[in-house]
């Protein structure tokens, strides 16, 4: 039981009074408009005039009667795939509906599928769910062909005309050790584009493969290429003021009067350095309101973004480190502390980042590495995209050295790690290791 009253002299209020004051005092008005996988409305769309058109034009065939073609959608992430093949199918399921026609979409996403025979399932929970009947097979103990069998039996039952939507289709690769073998979405793709050319079906089908791989056609086996044969559709990043454009467009998600001049502007300038990116553009412009809340400000400012893009930043790193060894934790630790505690250094030899590796392997109690596998642990590093090296001499007798530089914010690197494994012997001596870092760097610097 939840007292109103005090004790120990601290006012305790009741869980309802405080969710309640939770939904009264937010800046927010709407803010599911900020769910970028919110199917939004078309005058929302923004910068993708070509796009639109392209798909338009490929699916317009289904309110005649006919089957539209197979579609490639490719580009970086968040540049508007999903949004757009989506927004169009919605508008054609209702036209679809008013002419007395059966038009299904039927769409998953294969980020989380990890088997051929689990992305056929998935695609009979979503062509039952949208024609409003059971799956009637189970996820296991029956063959992947029963699966198939069951989705083309309610694909031609349940509608006249349709699209198949893989979203990320490049990531279904399947279970295999084998090189060799043809990778899941390979499998998938022939078997449903050859559906409807052989007569399986009478529906008019057609599959949308929506990848950030320009070169995904590359990896089809050569039945899928044939059988698939797509039309391609392609997105670029984008540019500052089109993120300018889409945040402005979901303005009204705030109250009136809330938002800061500068909100929309910077939140689109982080995202457009990040690579055009509208997903994490409205992910930032929405953490900026709830950092507002959680603060109990009125008004969304310009900090409240800095302090999300900065919490975006440490959130994405510790999600990506949480995978790695204390080893390997430590041998990027050394040089991110390099990179913190030094002023003189553009980026950070290998050699000298190797020395302050073996002072904290000391300092925490884990043994040392050599040089060579310390190397290794920074060449993985780079291929997880946390650092980016070069290949710089520093003079007479110095040698050629590695040089690592992070593409992340070293600090948040640093603060990351530190949470990451236990180094408590770290934390508590900052200043000890900062003077360690500089009288490496000196010594380096004197070679």
């Amino acid at each position: 039981m939840v007292s109103d009253g005090t004790e120990d002299g601290v006012s305790s209020q009741s869980i309802k009074s405080r969710l309640e004051e939770g939904t009264q005092n937010t800046v927010f008005r709407d803010k599911s408009l900020l769910n970028p996988d919110r199917v939004i409305d078309e005058d929302r769309i923004v910068g993708r005039d070509q796009q639109l058109d392209d798909v338009i034009n490929s699916l317009q065939p289904a309110l005649r009667g006919s089957r539209p073609p197979n579609l490639l959608l490719y580009g970086p992430s968040g540049t508007g795939k999903s949004l757009i093949i989506n927004a169009v199918c919605q508008q054609i399921e209702a036209l679809a509906v008013n002419q007395g026609d059966r038009f299904g979409v039927i769409d998953i996403n294969c980020q989380t599928i990890s088997t051929h025979d689990r992305a056929v399932y998935r695609l009979v929970e979503s062509a039952a769910e949208s024609a409003g009947v059971e799956p009637e097979v189970p996820q296991t103990g029956v063959s992947t062909d029963h699966k198939l069998s069951r989705l083309y039996e309610i694909l031609d039952e349940e509608f006249d005309s349709g699209i198949i939507i893989l979203d990320e289709i490049d990531l279904l690769t399947g279970r295999t050790r084998d090189q060799r073998s043809e990778p899941g979405y390979s499998k998938l793709l022939y078997q449903l584009s050859r559906t409807a050319q052989v007569g399986e079906i009478d529906s008019r089908i057609s599959v949308a493969a929506l990848t950030n791989d320009p070169r995904f056609m590359e990896d089809l086996d050569g039945r899928a290429e044939s059988s698939f044969n797509p039309e391609d559709v392609t997105f670029p990043d984008y540019d500052a003021n089109e993120l300018r454009s889409i945040l402005t467009y979901r303005r009204d998600a705030y109250r009136d009067g809330v938002l800061g001049d500068d909100v929309v502007p910077l939140s689109a300038a982080h995202a457009a350095q990040d690579h055009g990116d509208a997903r994490k553009a409205i992910d930032l412009f929405r953490k900026a309101g709830e950092l507002a809340d959680r603060h109990g400000d009125n008004t969304v400012l310009e900090d409240h973004v800095r302090e999300a893009q900065e919490e975006a930043a440490r959130d994405r790193t510790l999600t990506q480190m949480r995978g790695l060894s204390a080893q390997k934790k430590l041998a990027l630790y050394s040089a991110a502390v390099v990179s913190v505690f030094d002023d003189q250094l553009d980026a950070v030899p290998n050699t000298l980042g190797y020395d302050v590796y073996q002072y904290l392997a000391d300092l925490v109690d884990i043994d040392q590495k050599s040089r060579d596998t310390y190397l290794r642990y920074l060449s993985e590093s780079e291929t997880y995209n946390f650092v980016v090296s070069k290949t710089e001499g520093h003079g007479y007798g110095s040698g050629v050295h590695k040089e690592y530089s992070f593409v992340d914010d070293p600090k948040t690197v640093m603060e990351t790690l530190e949470k990451g494994i236990r180094m408590d012997e770290i934390t508590d001596n900052k200043e000890l290791i900062e003077s360690v870092v500089d009288a490496q760097v000196s010594e380096f610097l004197e070679r």
